[in-house]
């Protein structure tokens, strides 16, 4: 059945629900007096300042009619906090919480943000004079005979010309995500020096209600995931009510469907008071505002895989419950949009701090430039690609046991080096859905496998899995129990239109666990030795088991033997013998992130492996991070319950009998309970588990209290080690 067809058949199963939304912002109050100088079209961000014309030599004040230039008196006059909305666009904050707005000519105080509130600058050294163009109507903000604010198609007379003065009285200041932290974080040793920070490996940052700043790209995963990491209008919009896209009550919350609780419903409300999400057990939510990854930087952060992702079939599903039926849903085509999008991200935070260059947040293409990037203090940033249909590689089975395969070998070389321009690092050759490169690794059931049949027109065979160490640890344990049908098979219409798709036609499996039957193929093959050609980071986690022995055959006969990485609790198995032989290659294993209970106990399981590898010995480092898989539909570790010391806010960082002599000179940092002023709300990671990415910084707390010294230390050695197996990777 064609894709759009299915989308179509599907909607009339889903009720049409009306939608609203809203454009309101609101301030909170700032400080005037500590603005840097006006040096460039960039350095204006987030200051407080009065603004003066060049033409008359007055400062801008409010009046009856709007504003004008013409108070000779800065003390006296409007303050503007410039809030960057994109690098060198602003937006102008009056001290009354309303924006300078263009219209027709004119300009006007406006207490709704809106793209004609943003101003594009242009920077003069000579005179350290500014112009600004209306985002809207292209038209310069100047002033008339009288002084008056006004729009004017001219930008390069004096009366289009303005300068900053750092004002000296209190600022309005723009709504932003508080993050807990005062001070700044530490930098490194030197570039040779090991990284002191831990890594997330896996992530999808990328995933967003929107794939751009301006609203020009469209929704990843046809909106799945609803919110932005960050919005040219802020927090408040990045993250304000989902009633837009969940629908009343979140009744259309993909979310639902994956609890297959298909009648939940939540509280929409977004920012500030978010009272019902976000929260770890709701996966349609975006966890990874720029603000709170922005904390975990802080905590020590340093290393940071992001995947472009998506799957077809599942976000097909997205875009019946998003009503969104012409969003794009190709594999390929979302996840190098997100790439992109990623640099729009860097963009933003680069805004928001200064200038290019100036953020905390730095997309790196090699493992040099990611020690450099780490010593300055800043969060390396690899990008990955993380899809079912990798390099375009799908495949449809047809009746009889054929196959119709939508790649070939050079389409695999051309999109592999796309890839690469691109500054993509990490590749996953398999995920979820069987593909022309092989089969995915079975963890669950009936969700994907529906997703799967949606995609390549058939359900997963499987077969018994091959024998594994049973009194040995296991990273997951190989296959998944399959069902006899597919969930909520009944009288509702969904199932009729399922039923109506598969000819009536449903997968029957064994009793126990199960693999996938299919494994590499031989265009799997080239595929993965075009990514070692390459020098690609190669993660195993999603093959199927029996292809895991394949992939770790083909690592192991190269010379020096290359590594691999399992990046998030390696879906499909990854057993004792399987990971040995990756921590001999100089692999590097590390869980789903979990609370700091998990830690510990992965811990252990770690260096067991590590033991019967040989490999500490060998040189190489014990560490463990993490993949925290934020907006990827993995889910988030819950309180870690009421035996657990709990945590006491404000914790202190750095500082203390568990924190080694490798944290020397680092000064101390002091996390307060993440709450929103504007609202009282609140996250205690006892009580609401990791709802968002800013409680990794507590949760490096809840490893001190869990595992101590050791357990700080392996976290705290995890992005060095990556780092390091990434450089196994690169000088060969």
């Amino acid at each position: 059945m064609k894709t759009m067809a299915l989308r179509i058949m599907l909607l009339a199963a889903v009720s049409s629900l009306a939608a609203c939304d809203n454009n309101s912002s609101r301030a909170g109050s700032g400080n005037g007096g500590n603005s840097p100088a006006a040096t460039s079209s960039f350095s204006l961000a987030r200051g407080c300042y009065n603004l003066q014309s060049v033409n008359t030599g007055g400062f801008v004040s409010a009046d009856e009619s709007g504003y004008s230039a013409s108070n000779p008196n800065a003390s006296s006059a409007e303050t503007f906090f410039m809030q960057p909305a994109v690098l060198a666009k602003y937006i102008f904050l009056a001290s009354d919480e309303r924006m300078l707005t263009a219209g027709s000519g004119a300009v006007a105080g406006n207490a709704s943000v809106s793209n004609a509130a943003i101003w594009t600058a242009s920077f003069t050294s000579a005179g350290k004079q500014y112009s600004f163009v209306s985002e809207t109507s292209g038209e310069a903000l100047s002033v008339d005979e009288s002084g008056k604010l006004i729009t004017a198609a001219d930008a390069s007379g004096d009366a289009a010309q303005f300068r900053f003065k750092p004002a000296s009285q209190a600022c309005a200041e723009y709504p932003e995500m508080p993050i807990g932290v005062s001070g700044d974080t530490y930098k490194g040793k030197g570039v040779s020096k090991p990284i002191i920070g831990f890594a997330d490996v896996h992530t999808h940052m990328g995933m967003s209600s929107e794939m751009s700043l301006d609203d020009s790209v469209g929704p990843s995963a046809a909106g799945a995931i609803y919110g932005h990491p960050v919005h040219r209008f802020g927090a408040p919009h990045a993250l304000e009510d989902c009633e837009s896209v969940h629908g009343p009550n979140g009744i259309r919350d993909g979310n639902n469907l994956l609890n297959f609780s298909p009648t939940d419903t939540h509280d929409t409300v977004g920012w500030p008071s978010f009272a019902g999400w976000p929260v770890h057990n709701s996966l349609t939510h975006n966890v990874m505002y720029y603000r709170w990854v922005e904390r975990a930087w802080k905590a020590g952060l340093r290393v940071m895989v992001n995947h472009g992702t998506n799957i077809a079939g599942i976000c097909t599903f997205g875009s019946v419950l998003t009503q969104q039926l012409d969003a794009d849903c190709d594999d390929m085509s979302v996840a190098v949009k997100q790439i992109e999008y990623l640099y729009d991200i860097q963009d933003y935070i680069d805004a928001q701090h200064g200038g290019p260059g100036k953020g905390w947040y730095r997309i790196v293409k090699s493992p040099t430039e990611a020690r450099q990037v780490i010593n300055d203090g800043k969060l390396a940033v690899i990008l990955g690609i993380e899809v079912a249909q990798v390099f375009d590689c799908g495949v449809t089975f047809l009746p009889g046991g054929t196959e119709l395969r939508n790649c070939d070998e050079a389409q695999i070389d051309a999109e592999l080096d796309r890839l690469w321009d691109l500054g993509v690092r990490h590749v996953y050759p398999f995920h979820d859905i069987n593909s022309a490169l092989g089969g995915t690794g079975l963890f669950s059931g009936d969700l994907i496998n529906l997703a799967g049949f949606v995609d390549t027109g058939a359900f997963w065979k499987t077969t018994e899995c091959r024998n594994y160490p049973m009194d040995e640890p296991f990273v997951r344990e190989p296959g998944a129990e399959q069902t006899v049908a597919l969930p909520g098979l009944g009288g509702d219409p969904l199932t009729a239109l399922l039923l109506e798709a598969s000819g009536g036609v449903l997968p029957v499996y064994p009793a126990g666990r199960r693999c996938n039957a299919r494994t590499v193929t031989d265009l799997g093959y080239h595929a993965l030795n075009a990514l070692m050609d390459k020098r690609m980071i190669i993660d195993i986690d999603h093959a199927t088991y029996h292809s895991k022995d394949i992939m770790l055959d083909l690592a192991e006969a190269r010379t020096p033997a290359y590594p691999m990485a399992s990046s998030h609790d390696a879906h499909g198995g990854l057993t004792s013998d399987q990971a040995v032989r990756m921590l001999k290659s100089g692999g590097t294993i590390y869980p789903y992130k979990g609370s700091g209970v998990k830690h510990r106990d992965f811990l252990e399981k770690l260096k067991f492996w590590h033991a019967k590898a040989g490999s500490l010995e060998a040189g190489q480092l014990l560490g463990l991070g993490f993949g925290v898989d934020g907006n990827g539909l993995g889910g988030h570790p819950g309180p870690r319950g009421g035996d657990s010391e709990p945590v006491q806010y404000p914790f202190t960082l750095f500082q203390g009998a568990e924190w080694g002599s490798q944290f020397q000179g680092i000064a101390p940092l002091t996390f307060d309970l993440l709450s929103i002023p504007e609202s009282g709300k609140f996250w205690h990671i006892d009580e609401v588990g990791m709802a968002h990415y800013g409680l990794v910084a507590d949760f490096v707390e809840e490893v001190r209290l869990e595992s101590g010294k050791e357990g700080l230390d392996a976290l705290y050695n995890s992005a060095e080690a990556f780092i390091q197996m990434w450089e196994r990777v690169w000088n060969r």
